[in-house]
């Protein structure tokens, strides 16, 4: 007999005993074709042959099936397992025809069925392929149509039989639980098959898709696994996985603001009952017994209209765990070889800014840990979305309220929703009598997803000192500290901008002199990058304003020392460094502190580096224009301090002090300083800088002393500190600069002078200076203790550098002799065209014959200036 009519007989067999009710029997034949074929693991055909049994056992027992799956399933569910195709596929046949018969009943029996399904999905016979996707076809529309509600009949007659009368089907558990499935789920959720991965995002998407059910609630449990799919070679599979996160994104989305809603909609009806009470109480003593009865009839209308608003909304009671679903998208964050997870993870947070922003915060340091080096990727795509990220998280951060304005905020929000339930006051009655449907409607109009960003900020605004301290600022100054360290400029400069704000927002928290982030801070100043260098800068100086004095003092000492130990450093980012601080802070604060801290240097070389250094900035950055002003005004109290300050630290660089007197006017003294120039050694490092004086005085920042040349009787000790310079020099074209400067107003200076001179004593003319410098010899500075200062200082410079002396002074002549003959031609040249002869060049000892020529006797010049002044302005005029 052939196998089909075999099975057709068995069915009959079994349909005729069900209908006589010898369910004895039935379970007598169902033992024998488990134990005997489905169960027979090393013969294949024993096995088909008792999977087709069971298939029809099954159709035959009908509606009492339920009883018998207990039976049936279990070998059915082993035959998947089995090393042969052909019973892999016939257990998929099997088991199809079951579920088709127990339809909601089978769901009792889901995880197994699923677990099997999972692996035959990546089978590699085609055949049980096909047959598994047939089965898991089949399984995907019982679990769509009775998943959520569908209760096994064996619950409810075992319940029957309890309770002898009918029971609560409602309180008895579904067939399909959502609780049992999601630990499978989880477990099979790191697979890296293809096929495999496939099934999964098919069954999650489905699980979402189904009302009741809220697979969203769970979505912790397997979001990390499902991210990686991300990541998969198969476009398929990427496809589905962003289809399905993008579902699972915009049903939070939705939720969120379903929720929102309902918050917004209760304080607006509780703020309706308060005005409403608020009227009743105003008018308590006038009404009548009749008008109080009516008013208490409405109270009790407007309790029952509103218990009939609050209509149930999809979605208002499902729970959300933001914290871990955060928690996976941050540990996401640090996988850079996963570009699109990575991607994915920024566009979530994104999101999750704008839906429940307060839950973001106690992520921010290890968000910026991750997200700040993102912006730095290759990968274009990659760095928007990180920057896209800290600019929400930023600008949320930001807009939260410092705990000093937290009680102003408060009376701010207060007094808008006072404001607002004034406005609206009339809309309450209709409000109170609208129909179920219309509330609904209300409620759903008012989370629009337009309003999201503005009802969450309403929202978190009257909690702002308690969503202020979830920001654990510690956590966030170690993590953005550590990125000093990066590789890439962007994610340094992004770490500062964040110290910046972060400190802007609670100073007290963040950064203080005495922890561990000042010396790394200090030690970001030697960065490559200047944008890094100026951020730093300005976190630095934002420190001090915030600080006492005493910190900005010690900060200045540590930038000092940090000078002095990094050369490097002063020399290719000093004037910058000092330019910036200038900027943010008080440059006369900053000129006085380093003053004060220099002229306690004991290493006396680092001294005059830095003094040059500030000098040179202080002549010719515009951010120290306004000190430059108060040192050109030595008759203020203020200007007289702050040079006597500069003046005894600036004492470690000659040039650098000479060029201070020159910078404020103080011309007398500066020709006495020349004076002391006589006795020092003149290092090839100070002839440099006489050169770059000159420079200087050609520049826009001495265009008053230039001026001032044109009147000579005004400024006498201006001409003799000039005439000094020129005879400090080599001949070169620093001293040709100097030399055309002043022989261009010569005659300009002659003629002013005679006509005076004829009436007045030569004493008149070299001592009648201006009020400003007779001032000065009333005592307000001590000239006397300031030349002194400078004397001695340069002694103890001179002694401490004593053993470089020779070797100096060998260097001074041999680059002195230098400059002078690559100079001489030129300035011959020059000479020559002009009509006069300049001399061959001679070393700096042998400039003497030509500065004691006899004076001419046009003698305005000559009488005025001296034999110094006359020699070289006469020698000229004579040869032209």
């Amino acid at each position: 007999m052939c196998l089909p009519l075999l099975y057709a007989r068995l069915e009959k067999i079994i349909r005729d005993l069900v209908a006589s009710g010898a369910f004895q029997r039935v379970e007598e034949i169902l033992e024998q074709l488990c134990n005997d074929y489905a169960y027979a693991v090393h013969q294949p055909h024993a096995r088909n042959g008792g999977l087709i049994g069971l298939a029809a056992a099954a159709i035959a027992l009908g509606t009492e099936l339920p009883r018998y799956l207990v039976n049936i399933v279990p070998p059915v569910l082993a035959c998947f397992t089995d090393q042969d195709a052909r019973v892999r596929y016939y257990a998929c046949e099997a088991m199809y025809n079951i579920a088709k018969v127990a339809k909601g009943e089978i769901l009792a029996y889901f995880n197994s069925i699923f677990d099997q399904l999972c692996k035959l999905g990546a089978d590699s016979e085609l055949s049980v392929k096909n047959g598994a996707e047939l089965l898991d076809r089949l399984i995907k529309d019982i679990v769509s149509e009775s998943a959520a509600s569908y209760i096994s009949v064996l619950e409810t007659s075992s319940l029957d039989d309890d309770n002898g009368t009918g029971g609560e089907p409602q309180n008895l558990p579904t067939a399909f639980s959502l609780q049992r499935f999601i630990p499978l789920l989880k477990e099979r959720i790191h697979v890296i098959n293809p096929f495999t991965r496939q099934f999964l995002v098919g069954w999650i998407t489905l699980l979402d898709s189904i009302p009741d059910l809220e697979l969203v609630t769970y979505l912790p449990e397997f979001l990390g696994g499902i991210l990686k799919f991300l990541s998969d070679q198969n476009v398929d599979v990427r496809v589905a996985t962003q289809t399905c996160l993008d579902k699972f994104l915009n049903e939070i989305k939705r939720i969120s603001q379903v929720k929102r809603g309902l918050v917004e909609n209760k304080k607006f009806k509780e703020g309706g009952k308060r005005k409403r009470q608020e009227s009743i109480d105003s008018a308590g003593g006038r009404p009548t017994l009749e008008e109080g009865d009516e008013l208490d009839s409405d109270a009790l209308n407007d309790d029952d209209e509103d218990s009939m608003e609050e209509d149930w909304i999809p979605g208002q009671d499902v729970e959300i765990n933001y914290k871990e679903i955060l928690d996976i998208l941050t540990a996401t964050l640090d996988s850079p070889l996963e570009e699109d997870c990575l991607l994915e993870s920024l566009r979530w947070i994104v999101e999750f800014l704008d839906i429940c922003p307060e839950e973001v915060l106690p992520f921010t340091p290890k968000i910026l840990a991750h997200m700040l080096p993102a912006m730095a990727s290759t990968k274009e795509t990659i760095r928007l979305a990180a920057t896209r990220v800290n600019s929400c998280l930023m600008d949320y951060v930001v807009s939260l309220s410092d705990e000093s304005d937290v009680n102003a905020s408060q009376g701010a929000v207060s007094m808008n929703h006072r404001l607002s339930l004034s406005q609206d006051k009339q809309d309450n009655s209709s409000l109170g009598r609208a129909s179920i449907s219309n509330s609904r409607d209300n409620e759903i109009r008012s989370v629009t997803p337009g309003s999201g960003r503005m009802s969450s900020a309403a929202i978190a605004t009257p909690d702002a000192t308690q969503i202020q301290a979830n920001l654990d600022y510690t956590a966030a100054v170690n993590s953005l500290t550590l990125l000093f360290l990066n590789d890439h400029e962007a994610t340094r400069v992004a770490a500062l901008t964040w110290l910046i704000m972060l400190h802007r927002k609670a100073p007290r928290k963040v950064l203080a002199f005495n922890d561990g982030t000042f010396p790394a801070l200090l030690k970001t100043l030697s960065d490559p990058s200047d944008a890094v260098v100026t951020r730093d800068l300005q976190l630095l100086s934002q420190i001090s304003r915030n600080s006492e004095d005493d910190y900005f003092a010690s900060f200045m000492v540590n930038l000092l020392q940090l000078f002095s130990t990094d050369r490097k450093l002063l020399e290719t980012r000093g004037n910058l460094i000092i330019r910036q601080l200038c900027i943010s802070l008080s440059p006369e604060r900053i000129y006085r502190t380093l003053a004060d801290c220099i002229e306690k240097e004991e290493d006396v070389e680092f001294a005059s580096i830095m003094v040059q250094n500030l000098n040179n900035n202080l002549i010719t950055a515009p951010q120290l224009a306004e000190v430059r002003k108060r040192l050109r005004n030595l008759e203020t109290k203020d200007g007289q301090t702050l040079f006597v300050a500069l003046f005894r630290s600036w004492c470690y660089n000659a040039v650098a002090t000479f060029s201070l007197c020159l910078l404020s006017q103080a011309y007398e003294q500066a020709y006495h300083l020349l004076q002391i120039f006589g006795e020092l050694d003149m290092t090839v490092n100070m002839l440099i800088q006489v050169d770059k004086l000159v420079q200087l005085i050609e520049s826009p920042v001495f265009t008053y002393l230039r001026l001032q040349l044109l009147e000579p009787e005004k400024y006498p000790y201006l001409y003799k500190c000039m005439y000094g310079i020129l005879m400090l020099l080599p001949q070169s074209s620093a001293f040709a600069a100097l030399k055309n400067r002043l022989n261009s107003v010569s005659s300009i200076g002659f003629l002013q002078v005679v006509p005076r001179s004829m009436g007045a004593t030569p004493a008149s003319s070299n001592y009648d200076r201006p009020n400003r410098l007779k001032g000065r010899e009333d005592g307000a500075i001590r000239w006397v203790e300031l030349l002194e200062k400078f004397r001695s200082v340069q002694d103890r410079a001179r002694r401490s550098q004593r053993p470089n002396i020779e070797i100096e002074d060998t260097l001074s002549a041999g680059v002195s002799e230098f400059r002078i003959g690559e100079a001489s031609p030129e300035s011959k040249n020059r000479d020559g065209m002009r009509g006069g002869a300049a001399g061959p060049p001679v070393p700096l000892k042998d400039q003497a014959p030509p500065v004691v020529s006899p004076p001419v006797k046009r003698s305005g010049l000559g009488r005025q200036f001296g034999r110094l002044g006359g020699a070289v302005s006469g020698k000229n005029r004579r040869n032209q």
